[in-house]
Parts: structure tokens; C-alpha cells; sequence
């Protein structure tokens, strides 16, 4: 028996069958290199084969090289590709797990600075992100992109690949931008006449089928809404499926929305109703006669088995859900549901592919690392020891974790009545409130192993060295700065202060956040740092009702979350709320309830009069005096760590790394 019968039950595509009914969306990993996979890939989607998903679509590869978000990007009509797929498909084929190439182009919603070649769509419109005029292309370019798809397909099958996912039609890339009228002004035989939009795509699915022949899997990934004005809208796309079912060439459609005009369609962050694209799914669903693959904040395996259940779709696939817990079908065909690490919507692992880094997670340390902290990584401690780690955040719990699960005894410390750290202050912003997923899952582990907590304890080296322990973590956090520094003033760092900052209506954002003190009704958010934390300040003093002036040196407010592609979903929710941005300007001085402005490229001055309260987001100083005063012992033999922000204040996903490190090391 089981909690999920229609997710774990098998289905047929064509002449396969699937173990269960959850798929691994593709999505870029940036583990890439020379235009192949690598063994970083093999082991990337091993993992989660291992891990019991039952069908697997790679990345997004190029079917032509003008096609290249950044350098290396994988190509998948270069023949030196077939050697690759061969290794993959064997390490997944050991589990039992299918898996599938995904030819694409992105058309107009690219540049040409990897690619060093103009950039082509079917008109030269550009997009809203890229903003780069195409090059409208040519029936010679239209056949060029057609045989790249055709040496995809022949590529796959050569590789011992089980099948070919068509994409391409969705996320706005060059196949909806063919479909699309908003997009596709054609005066040819591809554009005009939805027959004619549809005639680059039926004669892509032509060569496809052609090269597989009739074993290996074929599939198409579509919109199921565009989302914006002019595009393709839920039965647009309707009729679109039931023609491309009609050709009898494909054994599945998945679905997704949006385009570039919309990013949060396609991937968004937290707050979005989990199974948000259901609706235009079943649309699709009801018009074809083949299985249906639904997307969209899939996270948990209830809400899965609902969306098959009630006929939303067949399958469901999974992205973020699969970096966070590659074991996420394990856990829930063992029944145990609260042991999936889950997504909480950080959006983190777009953030470090926007760095061009390798895919990563807020809290698997393993996503995109899987060699070096993948399952079975973890060695057993050769000589347990007594394990103190002071400071029961992200950093301490993830250090707390791992040396249990190596099997040493350890006490964690926390000087708060609850484990968390500034996480739980963050999610004091409802929009961030699926953040708490990281620390509780961090706590509901702990709790299963033999991990003395106490908390509501400042640990003091004369306790720690009475207690007898052999190994400290020290994972003491870091306090905002107070001073008024800010990167035009590095001199007030360790010198005199902002005129006023030491006035007793001058906070910073950890002590709004942690001590909820009653604030005026007019609120100063001066934030130097143009991450998130000025965002989730701004948001949390605006929902109780104070009226904010958000200041800033930066063109923008929260520039960095761009990164995270939400930086207009969360303005807008900023502006709605009332919050007033003031940009190119800093703090000069404050005086009682007076406060001057500065602009930094005219120098005019501006005055601010009544502002209540000030709230400084300048950064963060490490609360490190514990770990130098531990320092001496290591003469004696004591294993000492430094990790989190108490080592240097950064992110979430940095502390959960350094904790995982220095388990491992103890």
C-alpha cells in the first residue's frame, strides 16, 4: 500500500514503460564544458535516478551555434556528443530511470556575445530582456535549424538514449516565437495562417521520428499559456496540441507557461500557489489523446497525487524540487514525506547559474557536487568524538546534522529560545515565509538523531572546556552594522560615525526583525547592499502599516535579484504595499526626527521631515570573539572551526555549505 498510487504507478509512452509517474523537468546545470556533458553530468543525473525518478529530461541543448547563452553551452548536434549520452544513459539505466535529450533554440531571447553571430528568430523583434535586434531569418536558416533537430534526434539514438524531447515551443524560445502572432510577422509560407506558424514545428517532428523510428520516446515541451497580451493564451495552445497529437509522432506533451515577458511563469520564486499552471494543463490534457506532463511549484508529493488523481495530467516534473532532494520518490514511496528536503522557492540555484556558476541549492550542499557530497559520500567518523557546535542556524544545525550522521556526539548551542537563525527573521515577511522549509527540515532531522540541543545557552569557553569537548564548531552569526557605513564612506568603518546614527530611533534590520521594536509611523530604510534584505525589511514595516521611504546609492532598489529573476515581482508587491523608492542617494545626517539626503551625482540635498525611524540594512560584523578565544587551545589539540557568517556574513546557502565542510573535516 501506499499514499500515492497514481504518482508511483508505471505508464507507457510509445513502447516504454515508466516506473512512476514522476519526471525531471530539464533545466540548466551549467556543469558544461567544451559544448559536452561531463562527468559532473553523469553523476548530476545519476543521483537522481538513484533516487527513484522514473524518466529524465537533460538539459536544453543547441540545435545550431547561434544559439549560445554563455560559452561552452552544450551542442546537440555535434557528434562528439554521442560518446556522452552513452555514459549517461548507462548510469541512469541502472536504476531503471529513462532519459531523453532536449534539442531548443532560443531564437530572440539571447544575445550574441558567446555566440559572436547575429542572433535569429522569425521576425526581428527583440525581447524584452535581451533587447537585441535578430536577424530575421531566412527558408535556408529555417532548414538549418530543421537539421539540427534531425541530428539531435540521430545523435540520441546512436547515444543509447530512450528519446527525444522537442523543445522550444514554450518559455517564448524560437519555436513560440514561430507560433506566437505577437511574435511571428511572416509574410511567407511559415508565417500568417496558424498552418503555416505550425509548419517549422510539424517539419521538425517529421525529421525527428525519422531518425528515432518507432522504439524511442518522443515528446514535445509546449506552453500551456504565454501569459501576456498578444500571445498564445490557454486554448490557443489547445488546438495547438490537438494538431501536433494528430500527427501520431509523439508519445507525450509536456507543459509549461511563459515567456521572457514574464519569467515568474516560468520559474518562480516564493509566494506562488503551488500547481499554478494546473489549470491550462488540463485544458491540453482534454484535447489529446496522449499522456500529458504537468509542471509548476510541484513540491510535495501529495499535491502530485492530486493533480494526477483529479485528472490534471498523467505525470507530473519536477526542477527545483529534484536539486533540493534528489531522493524526493524514495522518501515518498517509504513513506516518509517529512524527511523530503524540501524547495522553499529561494530560486537559489538560478541565482548561482545568473553568476555562471554551477547549479547549486539554498540547503542541499550537494546539488550540482554530487562526487564530492553526493549519497554515499559520507564517511563514518574513524574515531567518534564529544562535538560542541555553538550557534543553532543554518551553518550550526547543517554541522550539527552531518557529524551525527558520522556518528559523533554532539551538543548544539543556541543563545535564542529556537533554532533558525536569521532565516526565521526573514520569513517575518510573509512573501518569504516557505523559507522557514530550510531550518525546519534542519530541526525535524536533528530530531531524529542523538543531538543534545540547548538552547536560551550562551556557550563560554570555560563551559566548553569544563563539558570536555574534543572538537568546537563555532557558527555564532553576525550583528548589522550601526555606524552608517556604506560603500562611499569605507572611512566610517573604523572611524567617526554617521551625524546621528547613534540616535536611540536608529535600528538596524536585524534588531527590526528580531526584537520587533514599535516603530514609528514613518520609516527611513537606508540600504547599501541591494540584495534582499532591504526588500524583506521594506515589506515587513509596510504590511504593519508604516509608511517607507526605501533609500539607496544603487540605480534600483534589491538590484541582485535579478539574479533570482523575481527583482520585478518584488517591486511590484513593494509599490503596491506603498513603499516610495529614492535611488541615487544617500543618508547624510539625522537629526531628531530630520533627516538629509544626498544625491550622489548632482550633490543637491533633500530633507526628509518627520521619519520616525531609521532602519540601517549596511551589512553585517562577524560575532567571532568566541572562536579567537578557542584559538589558544588549538596548541592542545583541539579541532576549532569557523563557518557562517560568524567566519564572514554572506548567504543562507553558504553557511549550510561551510557546516556540511566542516563536519566532514571533524
Amino acid at each position: 500500500m501506499t499514499s500515492y498510487p497514481h504518482l508511483l504507478s508505471p505508464i507507457r509512452l510509445g513502447k516504454h514503460e515508466i516506473r512512476n509517474r514522476v519526471w525531471m523537468a530539464a533545466h540548466a546545470t551549467l556543469l558544461v564544458k567544451d559544448n559536452l556533458f561531463t562527468d559532473a553530468h553523469i553523476h548530476y543525473y545519476r543521483e537522481r535516478a538513484r533516487g527513484g525518478v522514473g524518466i529524465i529530461t537533460m538539459e536544453a541543448m543547441a540545435v545550431h551555434p547561434t544559439t549560445q547563452p554563455y560559452k561552452g553551452k552544450a551542442f546537440a548536434f555535434d557528434p562528439r556528443m554521442v560518446p556522452q549520452y552513452q555514459k549517461i544513459a548507462d548510469a541512469v539505466h541502472e536504476y531503471g530511470t529513462k532519459i531523453l535529450a532536449q534539442p531548443w533554440h532560443r531564437g530572440r531571447e539571447t544575445s550574441s556575445v558567446a555566440s559572436l553571430e547575429p542572433v535569429w528568430a522569425p521576425s526581428p523583434i527583440p525581447d524584452a530582456v535581451y533587447r537585441e535586434v535578430p536577424k530575421e531569418m531566412t527558408v535556408a536558416d529555417i532548414n538549418a535549424i530543421i537539421e539540427g533537430y534531425r541530428l539531435t534526434a540521430r545523435f540520441a539514438r546512436q547515444g543509447g538514449l530512450d528519446g527525444v524531447e522537442v523543445h522550444a515551443m514554450s518559455h517564448g524560445y524560437l519555436l513560440n516565437q514561430f507560433l506566437s502572432p505577437a511574435t511571428n510577422h511572416r509574410r511567407d509560407a511559415f508565417g500568417g495562417s496558424l498552418e503555416n506558424r505550425l509548419r517549422i514545428v510539424l517539419e521538425i517532428l517529421d525529421a525527428t521520428r525519422q531518425e528515432t523510428g518507432p522504439d524511442m520516446i518522443v515528446g514535445v515541451r509546449i506552453n500551456g499559456d504565454d501569459g501576456h497580451e498578444g500571445g498564445l493564451r490557454p486554448d490557443d495552445w489547445a488546438e495547438i496540441a490537438a494538431r501536433l497529437d494528430a500527427t501520431g509522432h509523439l508519445d507525450y506533451i509536456s507543459v509549461t507557461q511563459g515567456t521572457y515577458l514574464n519569467r515568474m511563469l516560468i520559474y518562480p520564486t516564493s509566494p506562488m500557489p503551488h500547481g499554478y499552471q494546473m489549470p491550462a494543463t488540463r485544458k491540453i490534457k482534454e484535447a489529446v489523446s496522449v499522456p500529458v506532463v504537468g509542471v509548476g511549484r510541484v513540491v510535495d508529493p501529495a499535491e502530485a497525487e492530486d493533480y494526477i488523481a483529479r485528472g490534471d495530467c498523467d505525470m507530473v516534473a519536477l526542477a527545483r524540487a529534484l536539486i533540493a532532494d534528489p531522493e524526493w520518490v524514495r522518501k515518498a514511496a517509504e513513506a516518509r514525506r517529512e524527511d523530503i528536503r524540501p524547495c522553499v522557492g529561494a530560486n537559489w540555484c538560478m541565482s548561482s547559474i545568473f553568476a555562471q556558476a554551477p547549479i547549486a541549492c539554498i540547503h542541499n550542499p550537494a546539488a550540482g557536487a554530487e562526487l564530492g557530497f553526493g549519497t554515499g559520500t559520507l564517511a563514518p567518523a574513524e574515531a567518534p568524538r564529544k562535538v560542541a557546535v555553538v550557534g543553532g542556524g543554518p551553518a550550526g544545525m547543517r554541522a550539527a546534522l552531518t557529524a551525527a550522521d558520522r556518528g559523533h556526539a554532539v551538543t548544539l548551542f543556541e543563545r535564542q529560545p529556537e533554532l533558525g537563525g536569521q532565516v526565521r527573521l526573514w520569513a517575518r515577511a510573509s512573501s518569504r515565509q516557505e523559507l522557514t522549509g530550510v531550518v525546519d527540515w534542519l530541526g525535524g532531522q536533528l530530531a531524529k538523531r542523538p543531538v543534545t540541543i540547548r538552547c536560551q545557552t550562551v556557550a563560554t569557553p570555560e563551559m566548553l572546556e569544563a563539558e570536555g569537548f574534543e572538537a568546537i564548531v563555532v557558527a555564532t552569526g553576525s550583528h548589522g552594522l550601526k555606524h552608517g557605513w556604506t560603500p562611499l564612506h569605507p572611512e566610517r568603518w573604523d572611524g567617526p560615525v554617521l551625524p546621528g546614527a547613534d540616535q536611540p530611533n536608529v535600528w538596524t534590520y536585524h534588531e527590526v526583525l528580531r526584537d520587533e521594536p514599535a516603530l514609528g509611523a514613518n520609516v527611513l530604510l537606508v540600504d547599501s547592499l541591494g540584495g534582499r534584505q532591504g526588500a524583506v525589511v521594506a515589506e515587513y514595516l509596510a504590511r504593519r502599516g508604516h509608511t517607507v521611504e526605501f533609500v539607496t546609492q544603487l540605480g534600483q532598489g534589491s538590484p541582485d535579484l535579478a539574479s533570482s529573476r523575481d527583482w520585478g515581482k518584488v517591486h511590484g508587491m513593494l509599490r503596491k504595499l506603498g513603499v516610495r523608492f529614492t535611488v541615487d542617494s544617500e543618508l547624510v545626517s539625522i537629526a531628531g526626527n530630520t533627516v538629509t539626503l544626498r544625491d550622489i551625482y548632482t550633490d543637491e540635498q533633500h530633507t526628509r521631515d518627520p521619519v520616525h525611524d531609521v532602519v540601517f540594512v549596511l551589512g553585517a560584523a562577524v560575532d567571532d570573539a568566541l572562536f579567537h578565544a578557542l584559538e589558544p587551545r588549538r596548541a592542545t589539540g583541539l579541532d576549532l572551526h569557523l563557518i557562517g557568517d560568524a567566519l564572514s556574513p554572506r548567504r543562507a546557502s553558504d553557511a549550510i555549505r561551510e557546516g556540511e565542510i566542516a563536519a566532514r573535516a571533524l
